[in-house]
């Protein structure tokens, strides 16, 4: 698993429940570390271990955690350039989640050994989308669900999400536009520095 995953888990802990916190998933998780590399690669069964690590010190089951993990992912400061890497993807909620098929590819243009779930969207009549997120790891539809969320607020669209089926390496999520324009959207700049 690539460092910058472990990184996000680690800050996601830290930033939301302390560092004491974190040290203790550490040590559960039989880690002789405290911090992650960004930029190194881990094996699998370490982020595996964290995540349960992560359950049990934080009493918190596990898919409810990964999605907690997606929502801070793209609406907390101290990782802002998530949330910027995202909303390059449409001018609105509907073309964003056009671009989720290409998202792959982008954060490999960003980091090339980066290797994120492949993700197919399927567009229904009457604002109904169904998409479909391949990954080996469990729960990661609901990292998904909590970003989608986020970003669906962040363009001002209410949408209604639900985590509809899991199977063996892929998980669907259904999506419901229930109002495209339902409140002003979060603003962006194209420029990183803009204000």
């Amino acid at each position: 698993m690539h460092g910058l995953i472990n990184r996000g888990i680690q800050r996601f802990v830290t930033d939301s429940y302390g560092q004491e916190r974190w040290t203790e998933v550490t040590r559960l998780a039989g880690l002789d570390f405290v911090e992650f590399e960004a930029m190194l690669i881990y094996d699998d069964d370490v982020t595996n271990r964290l995540l349960k690590a992560a359950c049990n010190v934080l009493d918190r089951a596990l898919l409810d955690l990964m999605e907690d993990l997606g929502t801070y992912l793209v609406s907390h400061p101290n990782v802002e350039a998530l949330r910027r890497l995202l909303r390059f993807g449409g001018v609105n909620f509907v073309e964003f989640l056009h671009s989720l098929d290409d998202l792959p590819d982008r954060a490999r243009l960003a980091v090339s050994d980066l290797v994120i779930p492949e993700l197919e969207l399927h567009e229904h009549c009457n604002g109904r989308f169904e998409l479909i997120c391949e990954s080996p790891i469990e729960g990661c539809g609901h990292v998904l669900m909590g970003a989608l969320r986020v970003m669906a607020d962040d363009y001002g669209t209410l949408a209604y999400l639900e985590h509809t089926e899991s199977r063996k390496g892929f998980e669907t999520i259904s999506i419901t536009l229930i109002e495209a324009e339902f409140a002003e959207g979060r603003h962006f700049d194209l420029g990183a520095g803009a204000i």
